[in-house]
């Protein structure tokens, strides 16, 4: 029996979340140079979500293209600050310089989804969560990441939510899933009202 869908993505929790619903996968990571794209969508002028929705296109489309037959979702997330994009963090003074940016102000997460079907975009959305950060001192920010890193080098803003990244905030609006990085709500709703998944 062929997979509900194929997930163009490496990223576990995306999978679990999947799972969890009960949708049968498959996982084909595509080979993109997120940095190039995300340097010429800068050019461009592009906003953190238009950034964060043409990367989880790109990487749909990459698999789609070999895969036509299939159902393709390509995913990404960007935390936006001040209409700024931020990337997963390279290097521990990178994840430290994030959150020193980040606390005691509200940014957002960007997580988008595009899914195709015969090689063409049939569907898209970005969820969006706003999140504010505690104004934690430079000692409990070295201390986090003395426990935390490299773990939280997969996740934009050095933090997992599910994880001790709860301690950093004050504040949380939005679903869980889409802090995670997948909008699952409005991907699941989609699949039903298609009659892709029963409902």
């Amino acid at each position: 029996m062929a997979a509900d869908l194929i997930l163009a993505s490496g990223s576990e929790i995306r999978r679990r979340m999947l799972e969890s619903a009960g949708l049968t996968l498959e996982i084909e990571s595509p080979r993109v140079d997120e940095e190039s794209i995300r340097a010429a969508v800068a050019l461009e002028g592009a906003s953190p979500r238009e950034t964060a929705d043409t990367l989880a296109e790109v990487k749909a489309a990459k698999v789609a293209g070999r895969r036509p037959e299939a159902r393709v979702l390509g995913c990404d997330q960007v935390l936006d600050i001040d209409r700024e994009g931020l990337a997963k963090p390279s290097t521990r003074d990178e994840a430290a310089a994030q959150l020193r940016r980040l606390r005691g102000k509200t940014h957002r997460l960007l997580s988008a989804a595009v899914l195709f079907e015969g090689a063409e975009p049939v569907w898209r959305h970005v969820g969006v969560a706003r999140l504010t950060m505690r104004p934690v001192s430079d000692a409990f920010i070295e201390a986090y990441l003395d426990r935390n890193w490299p773990g939280v080098a997969t996740s934009v803003g050095a933090y997992k939510i599910e994880e001790e990244g709860a301690r950093l905030f004050a504040h949380v609006q939005g679903d869980l899933f889409t802090i995670q990085g997948l909008p699952l709500f409005a991907l699941l709703n989609f699949l039903t009202d298609r009659g892709t998944i029963p409902g």
